[in-house]
C-alpha cells in the first residue's frame, strides 16, 4: 500500500509498503530504492542519487528515513538532500483515512452480476427517476411473489439496512450516490469516494445488518407491547435478511468484515484465534439446530482462510489489534442478535413466524 507521497526538486516521492516483509521508494515511476522490512516497529533508511542538471552542486545525495509502526500505525520520517533536512512529519492512521485514493492500472475487467448492475448504476447516476423506477420495480416484483403488504414491509427494512451503510459512508466523509432497489436481488448504498483503510471496510459493511438487527429489536418489542403478530413478522424475517447479508462470503457484508478481520492479522497467535472463533460460530450454530448457517459459516470461513496469503497485496491500511478486536466482537454480538431474534420468534406455534428457524436448521 501507498504509506507517503511527498513533493522532492519537483518531482513526486512516493514510499509504498507491506507487513509483507519489503518497503520500496519511488522517484516518479521510477523505484530507486528497495528493502526488506517487518511489522514490528523498526526504523528504515532509503537512499539514492541524482544528477543536479545546472547546478554547481552536481550529484546530490536524497535519504528518507524515519520509523514505521503498524499496528497501529504510525509513521515518523525525514526527508534529507546533502544530509540537509528538506521536511518531516509524522502520519497516524487518521491521516491515511482522510487521504484522495490513487488510482492505479486498469485491471482487465471481469464478469459479475454485482458488477454489472454496479456500472449500469454508475452510467445512468444522473437520472435519479431510475432510483424510482428500480424501486417501483421491486415493489412489483415481491408483490407479485409475496403480497403488497409484505412487500412494502420488505423494502424498508432493504431502505433501512442499506441506510446503515449511507451512515457510515458519510461519516467517513464519503460523496454517496444513493439507495438503489434492485429487483429479485435487494439493495445497492454507492458511493463516488474509494476507502483507504479496513477500519472503514468494516464499519460501511457492518452498519448494514447492525441497523437491520436495531429495526428487528424495535419491531419485537413492539410486538410484546402491543400482540400485534406482523411486527413479530417483520422483526423475524428482516432478521433473517440481514443473517444471510452477514454470512462470511463476497460480496457479502459479513465476507467484508471477516476478510478485514483476517488480511490484518499478521502474527500465528491472531490467526489462531481467528480460526479457534471460526470453529466456535460452526459449533454453537450446530448446537442450536442451525445447521444451514453453520455449513454456509464454515464454508465462508474457509474462502477466507485460503485468500489469507493474499493480504499483504492490498492497498487498505490494516486494522490496529484494538480494532481487530472491536470488529469481532462487533460482528458476533450482531450475529448472535439476529440468531436470537430469529429463534426465539422460532418458538411460537405460527408456522409462517417459525419459517426462518426452519431454514436455517434445514
Amino acid at each position: 500500500m501507498q504509506l507517503l507521497e511527498i513533493e522532492c526538486l519537483g518531482q513526486t516521492l512516493r514510499l509504498e509498503g507491506s507487513m509483507a516483509g519489503w518497503q520500496q521508494l519511488f522517484w516518479g515511476d521510477q523505484c530507486v530504492s528497495q528493502i526488506n522490512a517487518n511489522a514490528d516497529s523498526e526504523t528504515f533508511s532509503h537512499q539514492f542519487s541524482l544528477q543536479s542538471e545546472g547546478s554547481e552542486q552536481g550529484e546530490l545525495q536524497v535519504e528518507l528515513k524515519g520509523s514505521l509502526q503498524w499496528q497501529p500505525f504510525d509513521l515518523q520520517f525525514q526527508l534529507l538532500v546533502n544530509e540537509e533536512l528538506l521536511q518531516e512529519n509524522t502520519l497516524n492512521e487518521k491521516d491515511i483515512e482522510q487521504r484522495q485514493v490513487r488510482q492505479g492500472e486498469k485491471q482487465p475487467m471481469k464478469f459479475s452480476f454485482v458488477g454489472m448492475a454496479g456500472l449500469g448504476l454508475k452510467l445512468l447516476k444522473s437520472a435519479k427517476v431510475i432510483k424510482v423506477l428500480f424501486a417501483a420495480g421491486s415493489l412489483a416484483a415481491y408483490s407479485w411473489l409475496f403480497s403488497i403488504e409484505f412487500a412494502i414491509a420488505l423494502i424498508l427494512c432493504l431502505v433501512f439496512h442499506e441506510y446503515g451503510h449511507i451512515k457510515a459512508m458519510k461519516y467517513f466523509g464519503l460523496k454517496t450516490k444513493g439507495i438503489y432497489l434492485i429487483p429479485f436481488v435487494g439493495g445497492l448504498a454507492l458511493s463516488d469516494d474509494k476507502i483507504n483503510t479496513r477500519w472503514q471496510d468494516i464499519v460501511i459493511s457492518i452498519m448494514g445488518p447492525f441497523f437491520g438487527l436495531i429495526l428487528s429489536i424495535a419491531c419485537l418489542i413492539g410486538y410484546w407491547l402491543t400482540d400485534i403478530e406482523i411486527l413479530a413478522g417483520l422483526a423475524v424475517f428482516n432478521a433473517l435478511l440481514n443473517l444471510f447479508n452477514m454470512l462470511p462470503v463476497l460480496p457479502l457484508d459479513g465476507g467484508h468484515v471477516l476478510k478485514s478481520i483476517a488480511f490484518s492479522i499478521n502474527s500465528k497467535v491472531g490467526l489462531v484465534a481467528c480460526v479457534l472463533g471460526a470453529a466456535l460460530g460452526v459449533y454453537i450454530s450446530y448446537h442450536f439446530g442451525l445447521a444451514l448457517l453453520g455449513f454456509l459459516l464454515a464454508i465462508g470461513s474457509i474462502e477466507i482462510f485460503f485468500e489469507y496469503k493474499r493480504r499483504h497485496l492490498s492497498d487498505l491500511l490494516p486494522l490496529n489489534r484494538y480494532a481487530q478486536i472491536v470488529s469481532a466482537l462487533w460482528y458476533v454480538l450482531t450475529v448472535g442478535g439476529l440468531s436470537a431474534i430469529i429463534w426465539f420468534v422460532g418458538q411460537t406455534a405460527n408456522d409462517a413466524l417459525s419459517l426462518p428457524l426452519k431454514i436455517l436448521a434445514s
